[in-house]
């Protein structure tokens, strides 16, 4: 055999040799994080170079990311995206619950990868899609993977709670104090801000566009948003932490799936534990400027964005605990939606329950339709006795002068 025709030989056994690529996928929070990382891409390495019919293509690998779906799984992404355009042949994971814990994730992708010619093997699963009963195996191993993920996320919710109830702090820092360690500390610079928006509100009587107009003139710069505005000073007044009350679980995650947090409108228990931690200002000035808001005795220039959104703000009263009722959209079995008015502590607390203390919590008030508002205040109005004549004349009078102006 000549030179040339060895050389030929070599090049049409490279091009025998399958191209692979690698996924690997770390969702640990542990310290030693990166060395695991390093790790995986290793075994991969050794393990194709062992093999003589492969050649690696590239190690495709993402970092700390849920495996639940693929939505901010870029790398991942990317993988498929090359496989799609022919520039590799096979893929190999280690498990199944590496590559994907949704169930449909699992099938979806590696149908579609199937189609292009490229295969998945999951080495610890024994499971290589291009086998005639692989979908069948995959499909009830990803379903354990899916059901030990739905379990984890049961046992963290639970754990969570539980902490939640022992007085732990789940979030960030926030304006005036410091959250570390579960623990919630004052920061005094944030604090004298803080103080300072409630005494503006409270004792000097101005509005929350004022305050925030004054803040940004002053220099003042807020936490986590670029300027101060109407509603952030509202979410600094609501905010019973500084008031050293705690009220945790305000957001929940319905979907272990998809990650995507709502906000908490009674579907689940909320957390409550009163005097959590020391207050940045008085109970009393607290209860002041709140009930100012629930008063909706604001001037105009100071109203709250959603006080005059809807004819009824402000002006439903709770018959049980005295709340104001607030509007909420609801869905009905066949997709649609409508708007209802509901007791604001309902909204907030949930059913009525006590919290450690023994302090009252919750309302079991009903929700009322916004057509059945509507129509209460019709026969209410109607069984008014009203000088017709008088209003009559003076809607015209206005009306006049509107049309005077605008011809």
């Amino acid at each position: 055999m000549n030179r040339y025709e060895r050389m030929n030989q070599e090049r049409k056994i490279v091009d025998v040799r399958k191209r692979v690529a690698a996924y690997c996928r770390i969702s640990t929070d542990h310290e030693d994080q990166a060395n695991s990382f390093e790790s995986q891409q290793r075994y991969f390495r050794q393990y194709i170079e062992r093999n003589p019919d492969w050649e690696l293509y590239e190690i495709f690998a993402d970092e700390g990311i849920s495996g639940t779906n693929t939505k901010k799984r870029s790398e991942f992404k990317r993988m498929i995206a090359c496989a799609k355009e022919g520039d590799f042949d096979l893929i190999i994971t280690k498990e199944i619950s590496r590559f994907a814990r949704n169930t449909l994730d699992s099938i979806y992708y590696t149908r579609d990868l199937k189609k292009h010619g490229v295969g998945v093997i999951f080495m610890n699963d024994n499971i290589n899609t291009l086998d005639g009963d692989a979908e069948l195996r995959l499909a009830i191993m990803s379903s354990i993977a899916q059901e030990e993920s739905r379990k984890t996320s049961e046992r963290v919710k639970w754990g969570q709670k539980r902490q939640m109830e022992q007085g732990v702090v789940f979030g960030r820092s926030m304006l005036g104090y410091d959250v570390k360690d579960g623990k919630m500390t004052i920061n005094e610079e944030g604090a004298k801000i803080v103080r300072l928006i409630f005494h503006k509100f409270a004792n000097e009587n101005k509005g929350t566009h004022v305050i925030a107009r004054e803040l940004r003139e002053a220099g003042i710069t807020p936490m986590r948003v670029k300027e101060w505005s109407n509603t952030v000073i509202l979410r600094v007044i609501r905010n019973e932490k500084y008031c050293g009350d705690l009220v945790q679980k305000k957001t929940f995650t319905p979907d272990f799936l998809s990650h995507e947090k709502k906000y908490n409108r009674g579907e689940e228990e909320f957390v409550i534990i009163k005097d959590h931690h020391d207050p940045i200002v008085s109970r009393e000035l607290f209860e002041k400027a709140n009930r100012i808001l629930d008063e909706k005795s604001l001037t105009q220039e100071g109203k709250a964005k959603h006080s005059n959104r809807y004819p009824f703000s402000g002006k439903i009263k709770c018959g049980c605990c005295g709340s104001s009722y607030v509007a909420r959209y609801k869905n009905r079995n066949n997709g649609t939606r409508y708007k209802a008015w509901r007791c604001y502590k309902s909204a907030t607390q949930g059913s009525p329950h006590t919290d450690k203390a023994g302090n009252p919590l919750g309302c079991s008030n009903p929700s009322i339709r916004n057509e059945d508002a509507v129509h209460i205040m019709y026969l209410v109005t109607r069984s008014l006795q009203l000088e017709e004549k008088k209003i009559t004349a003076n809607l015209l009078s206005v009306i006049q002068s509107v049309l005077s102006v605008n011809t």
